[in-house]
C-alpha cells in the first residue's frame, strides 16, 4: 500500500508546532491536577490539593436561571460582547456593591477569566513590549506574554511579604513597559493589596502611560477584616488605563460553565470585541442569561458567596496553624483566595534539590498532591489548595507529618 512520505510516522512525531506555542509551557496547576486524576484512576487513595476549584456545587438558583434561559429558547448566537441584559447586570451590580460608575459599552462577556486576560493582552501588546509581572504569579501570566512575543519583567515581592507596592512598580517601569498584570487576592499566596496601595499603583502606571490588567477572579474571597476592592470603582481618568478581568468560576463555583467578563474603556473594549469575534464569538447564551440573573439577585448572590467564604475561612483557620506546626514548614496567614503558600526551602539540600523534588516525594510517599512553586516563579515553595473538604485537609496534613517524621 502506498504511503505518502508526509504522513509517515516520523513526520507525525515531529509536528511543526508554531514558534509562539512552542515557547509556552503547560499549565503546572492543571498538570498537577491531571497527575492526581491519573493516580486515582490507578486505584491509589490520593488527596488532591492542587486545583483552585471550589468544591461546592453551583448554587441552585443559578442552575434554575440556566434552565429558565433554555425554556426561553436562549440557545442562539448573542452579540460578541454579550447579551445586553448580561452587560447591564454587571453595571448595576458593581454600582450597588462598590459605587462604581461605568457603561454597558465597557463590558464584554468572555469564555472564562482566561479569555478575558488573553483578549486584553493580545489587543494591547506588540512583540518586544515589556510586561511587568509581580512574583509569585499565576502560571498563565508569563505564558500570555510568551505567546505575544512580549517580554516578561518580574517584580520580586518577597521583601514586602508578597504584597506589590507602588514603589516597586515605579522602579520597574522603563520606556518599553506597556502593561502591568496584577492579581489580588493573589494566587498562589493569598495576599491582598490594600485599596490605597492599589490606587497608588495605578496612578504610577497612568503617569507613565502604562496600562494595568487586574485579574479579580477572587474578588469576593477576602477574609474580614480585609476589605474587597475592585479597580472598576476608580475614577474614570484612572480607569482609562485599567482592564478588569472578572470571572464567575470561583465566585459562584461555576468553573465548568466557562464564563467571565472584562471591564475596560470603550476603545479597548471595541478592540477586544473585534478579536473575540474571530475566536470564540461569545460565551454560551443561556449561561450569560443565568449569570446576569444571578447578579440581579443581589441578596441571593451575597448569601451564596458568604456561605462559601465562611467555610473557606474555617478551613484556613485550621490548615495554616497545622502547616506551621510541621517542622521546616513556613506559611503566612492568607487574607484572601483559598491557598496556603508554604516555604519549604529549609528542606532543600542533598536529598531534595528543588521544591519539585519535595512535591514528588510527598506524592510518592503520602499520595498527597500539591503544586510546586516553580510554576509560579517561586522555587522552594508549595501551593496547597484548601478548596476541598476539612476531612481531606486533616488527612493530608497527617500523612505529610508521618512521612516527614521518617526522614
Amino acid at each position: 500500500m502506498y504511503s505518502h512520505p508526509k504522513f509517515s510516522k516520523d513526520f507525525m512525531t515531529n509536528f511543526p508546532v508554531s514558534a509562539n506555542v512552542a515557547k509556552m509551557k503547560m499549565s503546572s496547576t492543571l498538570k498537577a491536577g491531571q497527575t492526581a486524576a491519573n493516580l486515582r484512576d490507578q486505584g491509589f487513595d490520593v488527596i488532591d490539593l492542587t486545583l483552585g476549584e471550589p468544591d461546592f456545587p453551583t448554587p441552585e438558583f443559578i442552575k434554575e436561571y440556566a434552565c429558565e434561559g433554555l425554556q426561553k429558547n436562549l440557545t442562539k448566537y448573542t452579540p460578541t460582547a454579550g447579551l445586553k441584559s448580561f452587560q447591564e447586570s454587571i453595571v448595576e451590580f458593581y454600582a450597588e456593591e462598590f459605587g462604581a460608575n461605568f457603561s454597558p459599552k465597557e463590558i464584554i462577556a468572555t469564555d472564562g477569566g482566561k479569555q478575558a486576560l488573553f483578549n486584553a493582552a493580545c489587543t494591547l501588546l506588540n512583540p518586544g513590549d515589556e510586561v511587568l509581572i509581580p512574583k509569585p504569579y499565576w502560571v498563565t501570566f508569563p505564558e500570555i506574554a510568551n505567546f505575544i512575543n512580549a517580554k516578561s519583567i518580574f517584580i520580586e515581592t518577597e521583601e514586602t511579604n508578597f504584597i506589590l507596592t507602588a514603589e516597586q512598580v515605579k522602579n520597574s517601569i522603563t520606556d518599553k513597559t506597556k502593561l502591568l498584570i496584577v492579581n489580588s487576592p493573589n494566587n498562589p499566596t493569598g495576599r491582598v493589596i490594600p485599596a490605597d496601595e492599589m490606587r497608588r499603583i495605578i496612578e504610577v502606571c497612568a503617569e507613565r502611560n502604562v496600562y494595568v490588567l487586574t485579574d479579580e477572579c477572587y474578588l469576593f474571597f477576602a477574609y474580614p477584616p480585609t476589605e474587597v476592592f475592585t479597580s472598576a470603582s476608580l475614577p474614570e481618568d484612572l480607569r482609562q488605563f485599567v482592564c478588569v478581568a472578572g470571572s464567575f468560576s470561583k465566585t459562584y463555583a461555576m468553573t465548568g460553565w466557562r464564563i467571565g467578563y472584562t471591564i475596560a474603556n470603550e476603545d479597548w473594549t471595541r478592540e477586544m470585541t473585534k478579536l473575540q469575534s474571530h475566536s470564540t464569538s461569545h460565551p454560551t447564551s443561556f449561561v450569560q442569561y443565568a449569570c446576569g440573573r444571578a447578579m440581579e439577585n443581589h441578596a441571593g448572590s451575597k448569601a451564596a458567596v458568604g456561605a462559601m467564604l465562611a467555610e473557606y475561612e474555617r478551613r484556613k483557620d485550621w490548615l495554616i496553624p497545622a502547616l506551621q506546626a510541621i517542622e521546616n514548614f513556613k506559611c503566612a496567614m492568607p487574607e484572601g483566595a483559598f491557598y496556603a503558600f508554604v516555604d519549604v526551602r529549609n528542606l532543600l539540600g542533598d536529598r531534595f534539590k528543588t521544591s519539585a523534588d519535595f512535591a514528588d516525594f510527598l506524592l510518592n510517599k503520602s499520595h498527597v498532591v500539591v503544586t510546586d512553586g516553580e510554576g509560579f516563579g517561586a522555587d522552594g515553595f508549595l501551593r496547597f489548595s484548601y478548596a476541598t473538604s476539612m476531612e481531606n485537609l486533616q488527612n493530608a496534613v497527617e500523612r505529610i507529618r508521618k512521612v516527614l517524621e521518617q526522614l
